[in-house]
This record gives C-alpha cells, sequence and structure tokens, in this order.
C-alpha cells in the first residue's frame, strides 16, 4: 500500500493547483451563469437590458454595431460574484475567502480607487508569483503581512468603489501577475493624480481568466497553471528591444521558448488584453516595439486588443504605454 501510494506521488504533477472558489457560490461550476455572475445596467441602441454575461471576465461591455454584428470595447479583468444571502435591508452578507493560499500584501480602505476597498494576496507555489484581487469589499478581515489558508475568510462582501450600488452588490475577484516593481515611475511619467496604492495599482496587475481556469480545473483536478497560460490563444506578437526588462518573463521563465537569455530583439505573443504567452529570441534587432503579427478577425482590432492596437494594424499610443510598462525599458 505504501509502494501504491508512493508511486502516485512520484506521478502527481510537481505544481498541480489549489484553486478554490472565492464565496459560497458553486453556480459557475454547474454551469448557471446567471446564478454566478452580477449583472450589469447595459443601454444599447436605446434598449436597457442587465445582462449577466456582463459579470464574467473578458470582453463582454460597452457594446458597439460593427457591421451586422456586435463588438465588445470595453475589458474586464476580472469575475463579479453575486452574493447568495441578503440582510432584511439588501445588504450581502456573504463571506469572502482566499482563492489559494498565500500571503496578505495589500489592504486598501474605500475611498482612492474605483475598486473601492480591496485586498491582494500574493501566491507562490513553485511557478512564480501571482496575486489574487477582491474587491468592492464591505469590510477586510485580514492585514497585510497575514499568511492565509486556501478558503479562509479573508473579508466581507460589500459595494464600494464606483458604480457599484446596492442592487449590484458583488465581489470583484481576479488573478493577476505583475508587470514592474518600478511601477510608480511608469505610472508618474504619464499621469498627474497621484499613485495610492504603489505597486498593487490594478493597472501593474494584469489579469489571467480566471472563470476559464476554474472550468479547466474542474475537468482536470491535476491542471498545472504554467501548461494552461501557456495555452492561451494569442491574438498578436510585438518585437522590442533586446535590452527590454521584461519581468514577467523573469518571474516566470517558463514562457520563454529557447535557451537564448540575449537575443538583437525579443517577440512577445500576447491574448487580446495583453497577456504574455510566449518569448522567444528574434534574429533582427528593432529600435522600438513594433507589431509582427495580429490574427485576422472580423472585431476591428481596436475593440479586439482593448484599444492596444489600431484598426490599421498599428501599436496604438495606449498600447505603447502598456508595452513600456511590461518591459520597463
Amino acid at each position: 500500500m505504501r509502494l501504491f501510494y508512493l508511486i502516485l506521488a512520484l506521478n502527481a504533477p510537481l505544481y498541480a493547483l489549489d484553486l478554490h472558489l472565492p464565496t459560497g457560490n458553486e453556480a459557475l461550476l454547474k454551469g448557471d451563469g446567471a446564478g454566478y455572475f452580477q449583472f450589469v445596467d447595459r443601454n444599447f441602441e436605446g434598449q436597457q437590458t442587465t445582462p449577466w454575461e456582463g459579470g464574467q471576465f473578458g470582453f463582454w461591455r460597452d457594446p458597439r454595431r460593427v457591421g451586422s454584428g456586435i463588438a465588445y470595447a470595453r475589458f474586464h479583468e476580472g469575475m463579479d460574484v453575486k452574493p447568495l444571502q441578503r440582510d432584511a435591508k439588501g445588504n450581502p452578507l456573504d463571506e469572502v475567502k482566499a482563492i489559494l493560499a498565500g500571503e496578505v500584501v495589500y489592504v486598501t480602505p474605500s475611498g482612492k480607487s474605483n475598486y473601492g476597498s480591496y485586498l491582494v494576496i500574493k501566491h507562490d507555489w513553485g511557478e512564480g508569483p501571482f496575486y489574487s484581487l477582491y474587491a468592492h469589499l464591505k469590510e477586510a478581515l485580514v492585514t497585510a503581512g497575514t499568511k492565509v489558508k486556501v478558503g479562509q475568510v479573508v473579508a466581507r462582501m460589500g459595494y464600494t468603489g464606483s458604480g457599484i450600488d446596492q442592487r449590484r452588490a458583488h465581489l470583484h475577484v481576479e488573478l493577476n501577475v505583475m508587470l514592474n516593481s518600478d511601477f510608480d515611475l511608469w505610472h508618474n511619467t504619464g499621469f498627474s493624480t497621484p499613485n495610492h496604492h504603489g505597486i498593487y495599482n490594478g493597472m501593474n496587475l494584469l489579469g489571467l481568466d480566471l472563470q476559464a481556469l476554474y472550468l479547466a480545473q474542474a475537468k482536470d483536478p491535476a491542471l498545472t497553471l504554467s501548461s494552461w497560460w501557456r495555452s492561451q490563444e494569442a491574438e498578436f506578437e510585438i518585437a522590442v528591444p533586446g535590452n527590454a526588462k521584461i519581468e514577467v518573463v523573469k518571474a516566470h521563465p517558463w514562457l520563454r521558448e529557447g535557451a537564448a537569455t540575449t537575443a538583437p530583439s525579443w517577440q512577445i505573443r500576447c491574448t487580446r488584453w495583453g497577456l504574455p504567452v510566449s518569448i522567444k529570441a528574434g534574429t533582427e534587432a528593432v529600435s522600438a516595439p513594433a507589431l509582427t503579427w495580429i490574427k485576422s478577425s472580423d472585431v476591428p482590432h481596436y475593440y479586439a486588443t482593448r484599444g492596444l492596437i489600431s484598426n490599421s494594424g498599428k501599436i496604438t499610443v495606449e498600447g505603447l504605454r502598456f508595452i513600456q510598462l511590461m518591459t520597463n525599458p
């Protein structure tokens, strides 16, 4: 019997993911989107609706008519989880739980962010650092420096932050990677407003498709995050100078293809919202970021890439700012 369990242990994936849902709402894993995601208020072409689809991760907000179809101009970087319990006044009662084991690295009160009151937990189980973010909280029940177990209660659901009311009370949850440890320098060159949140500013935390990750793990409990991340579909590729400091790849070296650690340039393949899924050495030097490939799509490039690439196939001003943040030139 001991030999049996030893064989199981030796054949188990080294970094199997232990991802738990952030509240008691389990409708996501039962295929009940309407039961899981909080709706958004939508006014499109004179029709007012409250679609639950807008609470999902991805391009589900701000519809635009494009030919005979519809494109969504606004990217939503997390999941909006609706409450299961409310008190007599309509306030949510749901507990918020850590989706992975880790350490609380940031807690902010309401009033200085569109996220309202939010907290960030850092996780590292051997595949590099990841950061879960929990927003619109009524209150946090932990402080920075607290070590938490997976499933541990860390906060209570609320509706703090701009654009949120009691009707739409929910937990906004993300799983992210950090783009730049020198975020303040980047922020100060482009914004006149202060950065109240240091490196844990939402602009510096780039989201993974947490919704898809939950569903993938449900199908394959032995899933590793690194293999799943690399399998995500790329939308475009950029080349950046060889001296670029790409912290995401340094933190997650398995994103690099091949053994090269120096090159004239680096070619980075990204998802629709800019998440790198692979990087490889380029053979030709570039002096500035350049678009080298973009997937053919019926959706205009600007809408398909949250404004990073123009409809004519050029990197936009917003795109260049994003690349500067990611590559720390």
